[in-house]
């Protein structure tokens, strides 16, 4: 089969497309020949060394994949081969073959495109468990979205539109307004003209935002606690302040690195606000609740309230071309490739 692998971490030229063995499935496991795989930020920062829970290089990364079951492993119903099916991965999504545990591959409708479906697992996902597992979004409340234009954020915005009343703020360059707009976004803001904490305050008659989903880290992390209602959480669920340029700096990451908060329970008591992480990569011990969120989103798809956006569908060739526009900040919603 062929793969992307990433050979070492460094620049735009550390992605190279390789013929690999076929995994075999394994006992409890499917093989899904994969159709479609999402790019994700997390995998531009492992390619920099800045992700933790990454392999080292040489490796093939990619945590979700569409396609179809073409092999099954021992105590798998053979019945499932041919199933059109979603899966989240730990790595190994950007290739032509994944194995999976066979609970972790969902079927999906026969008219949902495989495109659409790889941009579910992790995007989506994300933002379905920080919305209504740790944030607890409640109708009338208020939400800012960070990155609003990005995978997350155009997936955070369209959950919004679940729940009623429910007023949201994101930040994204002005030429990405419409599409924010499109997507349900009620303000969005050009964290470029303005500071954003500022106008959310200007637009809130200064009352702040009941919830905070931050991707950012460092200082943005402390403005964003800091425009919490009483009763109001942030939700912490990347660090994408400590990525500049192509290459890693190392200067940088030590800059953004002293700029963490550390929050004092009591302090936390007083101003009756909450701080919360969220890390769907940690999740693997919860497999049940991930199927859960999964089919969850399944079903508000099929009824029509999610439509994952997707800025471009590249072959795997052409991966480092997605990274690239990712890295620039000029996508508007899911980068998918094609092996």
């Amino acid at each position: 089969m062929r793969a992307l692998w990433l050979v070492r971490h460094g620049g735009g030229d550390a992605w190279a497309v390789r013929e690999t063995p076929d995994p075999v499935p394994q006992a409890g496991e499917v093989r899904i020949r994969v159709h479609a795989s999402g790019l994700n930020f997390s995998e531009l920062m492992a390619r920099q060394g800045l992700y933790p829970d990454a392999p080292k290089p040489p490796a093939v990364l990619g945590y979700e994949a569409s396609g179809v079951i073409d092999a099954v492993g021992e105590g798998v119903d053979a019945a499932r081969v041919g199933q059109r099916v979603v899966a989240l991965a730990k790595f190994g999504a950007h290739a032509e073959l994944l194995c999976v545990q066979a609970g972790q591959a969902l079927p999906i409708p026969e008219q949902m495109p495989f495109e659409a479906a790889a941009a579910l697992p992790l995007t989506y996902l994300t933002a379905y468990h920080m919305l209504f597992r740790a944030a607890c979004l409640r109708p009338g409340e208020s939400v800012l979205v960070h990155m609003a234009a990005g995978g997350v954020g155009t997936a955070v915005l369209q959950l919004c539109r679940t729940v009623e009343r429910v007023t949201t703020f994101g930040t994204a360059s002005s030429r990405k307004h419409g599409a924010l707009r499109a997507n349900g976004c009620t303000y969005p803001i050009d964290y470029h003209a303005v500071d954003y904490a500022q106008e959310v305050r200007r637009l809130s008659d200064g009352r702040g935002v009941d919830i905070v989903l931050d991707p950012l880290g460092g200082r943005d992390t402390v403005k964003g606690y800091k425009l919490l209602r009483p009763g109001g959480r942030i939700v912490v669920y990347g660090f994408a302040n400590i990525q500049r340029g192509e290459r890693r700096s190392l200067v940088h990451v030590l800059r953004q690195g002293l700029a963490i908060p550390r929050f004092s329970p009591l302090a936390l008591m007083a101003a009756n606000r909450g701080v919360i992480g969220v890390n769907v990569g940690h999740l693997w011990g919860q497999a049940d609740l991930l199927e859960q969120e999964m089919a969850a989103l399944i079903v508000l798809y099929n009824e029509g309230k999610i439509v994952p956006v997707i800025d471009v569908v590249l072959p795997l060739e052409r991966a480092a071309e997605g990274y690239r526009r990712m890295e620039t900040a000029q996508n508007v919603g899911k980068i998918i490739v094609t092996p």
